[in-house]
C-alpha cells in the first residue's frame, strides 16, 4: 500500500470520527436544558479536568504517566448521565483549544470526537448491564467495570485504527509490561471515579474540591517518588569514576536492544574500545593520573554520543563499549573512526610518552546478524574485531568480517587436540557417544568441503561437530546406556545436556564460537526443537548444518532399542523432513553429498562384484 493511499485512508478515518463525534455531541449534549446550578457544576468539573490533565500521575521505572480526567468523565456519567458529561467535555476542549494554540486544530477536534464516542459507549454499556444513573450501588460493581472496559476499549481501538491507517502500526512491538501498567492505571481510574461519585453525591462542590486536591497531592507524591527512584537507579547504573554507564547496565541494555532489533529487523551495532598502552601510561604517571585519564576519556565519549541514541558504557578497566541501535556497520565505522581522529588530536597530560605520542584507542565493531540468537555472540565478535585491531598495530577501527580475522591452522589443530581429549572421557562412560561424535566430526569435515563456507566457518563446524554432545558427560550412566524407551523425567534430564555442554565450553573463552553448535543442535527448522524453540533462520547457519549431520548418523547407527536405517532410508527421511525438522537448502546438499560420497561408492563396488561373478 503506497504512502498516498495511506494518507487518504487517514483523512477519511479522521473525517469519519469527526462526524460521529459531532453527531453524538449535538444529539446527546443538551446545552439549553441545564439549570444555572448545573452550569456551575459543569464549569467546576471542566476546571478540575484541565487541572488534572496538567498534574499527571507518574509511575516508575520508565516515567509512564496517566491523567485522572477520565475518572471525572466516568463519575459524571454514573451520577449525572450523558448530556451533562458531554457538556463538560465540550467546555474543557474549548478552554484547552484557547491555551494550547500550538497543537493543530484537527488534533483538538479528533480528540474531542474520540472522547465523545468513548463517553457514549461507556454510558450505554453502563445502562445495558444494570447500572442506574444517579444511584451508587456498591454491592454490584459489574456495570461500573463494564463501563470502564468499554471506555478504554474504544480508546485503544480508535487509536489502533489511526496508527493502522497511517502505516505506523508495525513500528513498535507488543510489550507485556506496558499491558500490566495499563491495567494498573485503568483500575486506579475506576476506583477514583467511584470515590468521586460518592463525594459528589454527598457533598457536590466540596466533594469535587477534595477529590481534585487529593489527586494533585498524589501527583506531587508520585513525581517525588519517581525522582528519588531515578536518582537511586542512576547511581546504581553509573560507573563512579567515568560517569558512564557501568557493566551491569550495559549488559541489561544490550539484551533489550538486541531483542528489539531482532523483532523489528533493524540494524544494530556494538563497538568495544580499548585505550592503547594504558598500562604503560599508568606505570609512568601513576594510578591516580591513570584514573584521571579514564575520567577524561569518559567525558569525551559522553560528549560524542550526546544527541544520539547511542549508549556509552565502561566495560571494565580501560575497555569501553558503545551500543548503536538503528546503525549499520558502515555508519558505525564512520562515526568511530571520526571519533578516533578527534581523540588523537586531543591532548592529555603525559600521552606524549606513550608509543603513539597521543591519546588513542583500538576499536572492534560487530553488527547483529539474523542468525545470532544471543547477545553474547555479538560481544564475542566485537571482541574478536577488537583483538584484530590491536594485532594491526592499535589506534585503528576494525569491523568484524569473517575473512578479515586471521585463523592459524596450527591453532586449529591445537584446539582439535584439546577437544578430542575431552571427547575421550566418553570411552569409559558411553562408548556410543564417543563413536557418534567421531563420525559426526568425519561427516562434517567432508561435507564442509563442498559448502560455500569461510575458513573460520569450516573450522567452527568441524570443531563443533566433534564436541557437540560434550554435555552428556553430566547425564547419569544408567540413563545414557538404558535399553528401551526413556521415561519422561529421564528424557528431561537428557535434554539438559545442551545446557550443560554450553557451560563446559563457555569455561574456555577460545571456544566461544562453538557455543551455538553445542547448545542449539537440537533446535528444529519448524520451531519445535529445544532448548529455545528457535525457528528457521533464527537458528545459526552452522547449527542447521550440524543438526542434519547429527540426525543422519543417529539414524544410521545401531542401537539396542532402535532399528538402524540404511543410508538410502536415512537420505529419504532427511528429504521427507526438509522444511520441518531440517533446513531444506542444506538437507538437499547433504543428501547429494551422501549420494555422491557413500552411496555411489557402494553401488560401484556392488557392480564390480557382480561383474567378477559373471566372469567366473
Amino acid at each position: 500500500m503506497s504512502a498516498g493511499y495511506l494518507k487518504n485512508y487517514v483523512k477519511w478515518y479522521v473525517m469519519s470520527i469527526y462526524l460521529l463525534g459531532i453527531f453524538f455531541c449535538f444529539w446527546k449534549g443538551d446545552f439549553f436544558a441545564q439549570s444555572v446550578e448545573d452550569w456551575v457544576l459543569i464549569y467546576m468539573l471542566s476546571a478540575s479536568i484541565l487541572l488534572l490533565s496538567y498534574f499527571n500521575i507518574h509511575l516508575p521505572p520508565k516515567d509512564n504517566s496517566f491523567s485522572m480526567d477520565s475518572a471525572i468523565y466516568l463519575a459524571s456519567i454514573f451520577l449525572y448521565g450523558i448530556s451533562l458529561t458531554i457538556n463538560v467535555l465540550f467546555i474543557s476542549i474549548i478552554i484547552e483549544l484557547m491555551y494550547k494554540k500550538r497543537v493543530a486544530l484537527w488534533k483538538h477536534i479528533f480528540n474531542f470526537s474520540m472522547y465523545c464516542l468513548m463517553i457514549v459507549g461507556a454510558y450505554y454499556s453502563f445502562l445495558l448491564f444494570g447500572g442506574k444513573i444517579g444511584e451508587i450501588n456498591i454491592h454490584n460493581l459489574f456495570p461500573y467495570m463494564i463501563s470502564l472496559l468499554v471506555y478504554f476499549g474504544l480508546n485503544i481501538l480508535l487509536m489502533f485504527l489511526f496508527f493502522f491507517f497511517s502505516g505506523q502500526m508495525f513500528r513498535g512491538t507488543f510489550d507485556l509490561g506496558i499491558l500490566k501498567e495499563a491495567c494498573i492505571s485503568y483500575s486506579v481510574t475506576l476506583l477514583l471515579s467511584l470515590v468521586l461519585t460518592i463525594l459528589l453525591k454527598e457533598q457536590r462542590f466540596f466533594g469535587l474540591f477534595l477529590f481534585t486536591i487529593l489527586v494533585v497531592l498524589l501527583s506531587f507524591a508520585f513525581r517525588k517518588f519517581l525522582y528519588l527512584y531515578q536518582d537511586v537507579s542512576e547511581r546504581a547504573n553509573k560507573d563512579h569514576l567515568t560517569g558512564l554507564y557501568n557493566h551491569g547496565f550495559f549488559k541489561e541494555t544490550l539484551n533489550e536492544h538486541f531483542s528489539d532489533a531482532k523483532k523489528l529487523k533493524q540494524p544494530f551495532c556494538l563497538a568495544l574500545m580499548d585505550l592503547d598502552d594504558f598500562k604503560k601510561y599508568n606505570d609512568r604517571n601513576g594510578h591516580l593520573q591513570g584514573d584521571k585519564l579514564l575520567q577524561f576519556f569518559g567525558e569525551l565519549l559522553k560528549k560524542a554520543v550526546d544527541g544520539t541514541d547511542f549508549v556509552a558504557a565502561r566495560y571494565g578497566g580501560e575497555e569501553f563499549a558503545i551500543l548503536m541501535p538503528s546503525t549499520t556497520k558502515e555508519e558505525a565505522f564512520s562515526f568511530l573512526d571520526r571519533l578516533r581522529k578527534e581523540i588523537n588530536d586531543t591532548y592529555f597530560f603525559g600521552v606524549e610518552h606513550v608509543p603513539y605520542r597521543c591519546l588513542s584507542f583500538s576499536c572492534g565493531i560487530a553488527e547483529m546478524e539474523r542468525s545470532m540468537y544471543d547477545s553474547g555472540e555479538l560481544i564475542h565478535k566485537a571482541d574478536q574485531a577488537l583483538y584484530y585491531a590491536k594485532a594491526q598495530g592499535k589506534n585503528n577501527v576494525q569491523v568484524y568480517e569473517e575473512h578479515n580475522i586471521c585463523f592459524d591452522e596450527i591453532k586449529f589443530k591445537e584446539n582439535l587436540d584439546t577437544l578430542e581429549q575431552q571427547v575421550k572421557f566418553f570411552l569409559s562412560k558411553d562408548v556410543y557417544t564417543y563413536r557418534h561424535s567421531k563420525r559426526v566430526f568425519k561427516y562434517a569435515s567432508e561435507f564442509s568441503q563442498m559448502l560455500d563456507l569461510t575458513d573460520h566457518e569450516r573450522q567452527t563446524l568441524v570443531l563443533g561437530a566433534l564436541i557437540h554432545d560434550i554435555g552428556k558427560i553430566e547425564v547419569p550412566r544408567d540413563i545414557l546406556n538404558k535399553e528401551g524407551k526413556l521415561e519422561r523425567h529421564e528424557w528431561e534430564i537428557v535434554k539438559k545436556h545442551v545446557t550443560w555442554g554450553k557451560e563446559i565450553i563457555a569455561a574456555e573463552k577460545q571456544f566461544d564460537d562453538l557455543i551455538p553448535l553445542v547448545e542449539l543442535h537440537h533446535e528444529r527448522y519448524d520451531g519445535k526443537g529445544y532448548p529455545y524453540g528457535l525457528k528457521g533462520e533464527e537458528i545459526p547457519k552452522l547449527v542447521r548444518i550440524l543438526c542434519i549431520i547429527d540426525s543422519f548418523d543417529a539414524m544410521t547407527t545401531e542401537r539396542p532399542y532402535q532399528r538402524t536405517k540404511t543410508f538410502e532410508e536415512a537420505v529419504s527421511e532427511i528429504m521427507r523432513c526438509a522444511g520441518t525438522q531440517f533446513d531444506p537448502f542444506y538437507a538437499k546438499l547433504f543428501t547429494e553429498f551422501i549420494q555422491e560420497k557413500y552411496l555411489s561408492r557402494v553401488q560401484k563396488q556392488t557392480e564390480k562384484y557382480h561383474d567378477n561373478e559373471a566372469v567366473q
